[in-house]
């Protein structure tokens, strides 16, 4: 440590920290606009110059590292002096246009002319002007105001990964641009315009819209990602007019995905649905509460009488709140039913019965950054969950080493030590490889359910398999991550079970990157149809295990005896949000009654019976338990839009219309309390280990052409879909069925034709792209788009013609 001296007050800092460190330690504050916390020092703005004493000239606060009996002084007449002719320099080209920014009353430079700035200017020549850049449907620009920071151009470099802005010009001539004719595409770019201290860089959906002192600001959760995000909500007469960051070092630091930051457009959709309606004799008719609900619990019983419980099934997103699905699980299971699920994108559930605990990310988030090697199965990881991408790329910095096996090699903005690029159903070979090569480097003696199945995998490991192997157990701490693309695999069980037993061997921490800010809640409540350990809710109720949703939508190996004949969905959208749309929608729409508790109309008018409205989690209070397992609650940031109502109130009443037992909440608090009681210890839910179960790894090489099918960033859940900046943007533009140029010369197409793309009894219409780094035999085409929603599996067989 070592000992300073600031303003008369003493202070011991770590060496190697600066002025500005010493000075936030003990409060002081120093004016600064190129300074931030969370980037590296460019020192350019010297707003932040002090009198240190003996030097002969003003230091810059952000850039002078501390000596052992440093005297500073921020508010002497030497200092005062600089700064106030650093503030003349900056205003000298400055705009006056406060009256029309957006950055007006938030404006770190409107704040600190105040103090430093003078009552006039002395410059009396031309004031430069900047000509404005095109950055993208996100963030509009006025860069004549632009002071020259660097923030965004730092931003871009180090923290998204990408250096999509840059400064060209020397002196006056400087200029702030993004590369010839390219926009701003980061799925984190809209930190630049909280990163911004002045209006060169402003939000392009908010602008012009309301000023900061007419709006409220209200804490809230994310819904959209694992991470569960904390947001600020700004809110101007009963309608969200911005979100913004609110830092909070273990999960989001000070950062917000694009996703998580802009998505709000969709809670003021024109598509929301703010009347219940009900369908009779193939019409839509808006109707009143009661009856809407009288007719659903009616129409339920009737269907429980002539079909009996079981032919009762429910559907819930893990978008929803803990509560709402809480009272959806307890109201099914209260009728007799086990028929419920949230996994809606999975198709393999063969380990369900095997399963030991709820599946978590197997450390915290803010442990991440400190990883020296990690392993990443089947992930878009920058698209899928954007914070953690950041974060890993840090610990890359830091020396960490990212291995990968994956069907699909995008860009992670970051050098990778080791990848494996296969087709879908070469998985599961590369992960016994990798398994096998660890068991052999390690030399230990293992359990003798391990050595039959290494003995069983008929696989020689590769030099790449070596490569992963020994970097897990070479460097720890370590850690196996599956994504996105592994939970939807059609093998997720056998790739689950060999991910675990790798962990084992190699000493690595294991997890599952969530899908959805409520991942893990949604275990934990009992949106599963089998509770035995897993849930919380399992002291409730003693039921045999129901369907799950591949059983319930008709896309599973192992149909059920009887179909489902009603459907209640919750927040959930079957043509997007399951693993085959075509047969979800096919078994929806043969089924004899569906009611959609839902935030939007959507398509539901083609397939449902009664359209219910809920809330979404703007409008209703609730708990989201993140995929580290962190319990966050929020409360309503608005009030519901026309007659919506929270989903938790229309399930309870629903539940009373039903005559069932102990559904009697006044209030969300009321629901929590009974899930989460008083010094309930999650911990001993979460775990990520695998009973071994009989489940024979049999390495098999596809003959036919794969699909590869990941689910677009701003395509994921309802709200995304219907954000129209999102919409805009380079990351929302239509599928492509993107092939390599073998692919390509085999079909006699070229990039830009049009192909068939047929799956089980459907076909779509696509343009073709080329993509060298996909696997061979593989066609990549993004799911849950209203372009492709026609297809099935995700991962399956397809015919590809020439049109």
């Amino acid at each position: 440590m070592v000992n300073i001296e600031i303003d008369g007050k003493q202070v011991s800092v770590p060496k190697g920290s600066t002025i500005m460190d010493g000075a936030k330690q003990i409060g002081v504050y120093i004016p600064h606009f190129c300074y931030h916390k969370k980037l590296s020092i460019a020192a350019n703005c010297r707003m932040c110059l002090v009198q240190v004493e003996k030097a002969p000239k003003p230091l810059p606060a952000c850039a002078t590292p501390v000596m052992d009996g440093m005297k500073v002084y921020t508010h002497s007449q030497q200092a005062v002096t600089a700064q106030k002719g650093v503030m003349e320099f900056l205003l000298i080209n400055h705009p006056l246009d406060c009256p029309i920014c957006d950055q007006g009353g938030e404006c770190q430079l409107q704040d600190l002319a105040v103090g430093y700035g003078a009552s006039g200017s002395r410059y009396a020549e031309t004031k430069r002007v900047v000509v404005n850049k095109n950055l993208g449907p996100l963030i509009s620009t006025d860069m004549t105001r632009c002071i020259h920071c660097t923030r965004c151009v730092r931003f871009g470099q180090e923290i998204a990964g990408i250096m999509e802005l840059g400064m060209v010009g020397r002196g006056e001539h400087s200029e702030i641009i993004s590369f010839v004719g390219k926009t701003v595409d980061s799925e984190l770019s809209g930190n630049v315009i909280d990163l911004c201290p002045v209006g060169a860089l402003v939000s392009k959906p908010f602008r012009y819209s309301a000023r900061t002192w007419e709006l409220s600001r209200r804490k809230s959760i994310s819904p959209h990602c694992g991470l569960g995000s904390n947001l600020i909500v700004q809110v101007k007469q009963n309608r969200v007019m911005r979100v913004l960051p609110r830092d909070n070092e273990a999960i989001n630091e000070c950062w917000l995905s694009d996703k998580d930051r802009f998505s709000y457009e969709g809670l003021n959709s024109e598509d929301r649905l703010t009347r219940p309606m009900i369908k009779r004799d193939g019409q839509w008719f808006e109707c009143d509460w009661q009856e809407a609900l009288e007719f659903t619990a009616n129409t339920l019983q009737s269907i429980k009488q002539k079909y009996g419980v079981k032919s009762i099934a429910a559907l819930g997103s893990a978008h929803s709140t803990s509560e709402e699905l809480y009272l959806l699980q307890k109201l099914l299971r209260a009728m007799g039913s086990s028929n419920i699920d949230h996994r809606l994108r999975q198709s393999d559930f063969r380990a369900d019965k095997q399963i030991q605990g709820v599946p978590w990310l197997g450390t915290s988030i803010a442990d991440i950054s400190q990883l020296k090697s990690t392993l990443l199965i089947g992930s878009t990881l920058r698209k899928d969950h954007p914070l953690i991408a950041q974060r890993l790329r840090h610990a890359v910095k830091n020396g960490m080493q990212l291995n990968i096996v994956n069907p699909v090699d995008d860009d992670l903005l970051v050098s990778v030590a080791n990848k494996a690029i296969v087709a879908p159903g070469a998985m599961i070979k590369k992960m016994a490889e990798i398994l096998k090569a660890a068991v052999e480097i390690k030399g230990t003696e293992q359990t003798k359910e391990i050595q039959q199945l290494i003995n069983s995998l008929n696989v020689s490991s590769t030099a790449s398999a070596f490569a992963i192997a020994s970097s897990l157990i070479e460097n720890a701490p370590a850690a196996i991550y599956l994504g996105n693309l592994s939970q939807h695999h059609p093998d997720y069980s056998k790739i689950n079970l060999l991910a675990n037993l790798l962990a084992q061997i190699t000493g690595a921490s294991y997890g599952v990157l969530g899908e959805a800010a409520n991942s893990v809640g949604a275990y934990l409540v009992g949106a599963i149809p089998d509770i035995n350990t897993l849930s919380i809710t399992e002291k409730f109720y003693q039921l045999e295990a129901g369907l799950n949703a591949a059983q319930m939508l008709g896309f599973s190996n192992d149909l059920a005896d009887e179909k489902c004949q009603a459907f209640i969905l919750m927040n959930m959208e079957p043509e997007f949000d399951t693993y085959n749309s075509q047969k979800a929608l096919k078994t929806i729409k043969s089924s004899e009654f569906v009611v959609s508790l839902s935030a939007y109309k959507g398509n539901a008018a083609d397939y449902a019976d009664v359209l219910l409205p809920i809330t979404p989690f703007t409008e209703t209070s609730g708990t989201y338990v993140n995929t580290e397992g962190r319990i966050q609650s929020f409360n309503g940031v608005v009030s519901p839009l026309g007659e919506a109502r929270p989903g938790w109130k229309v399930l309870r009443v629903l539940a009373n219309l039903l005559a069932l037992e102990k559904f009697n909440y006044e209030t969300p608090e009321q629901i929590r309390a009974e899930i989460f009681p008083d010094g309930l210890e999650i911990n001993r839910y979460l775990n990520n280990a695998v009973g071994n179960f009989d489940i024979e790894i049999k390495v098999t090489e596809e003959q036919g052409i794969q699909r590869i099918g990941e689910v677009p960033i701003y395509q994921a859940d309802p709200i995304v879909r219907r954000a129209e900046s999102l919409q805009a943007t380079h990351d929302a533009v239509p599928p492509k069925a993107w092939m390599t140029t073998a692919m390509l010369e085999s079909l006699g197409v070229i990039a830009g034709d049009q192909v068939k793309v047929m799956q089980d009894d459907e076909f779509v219409k696509l343009e073709v792209g080329h993509d060298e780094k996909l696997p061979d035999n593989c066609v990549r085409i993004a799911g849950a788009h209203p372009k492709t929603v026609a297809l099935g599996d995700l991962f399956g067989e397809i015919l590809v013609e020439k049109l």
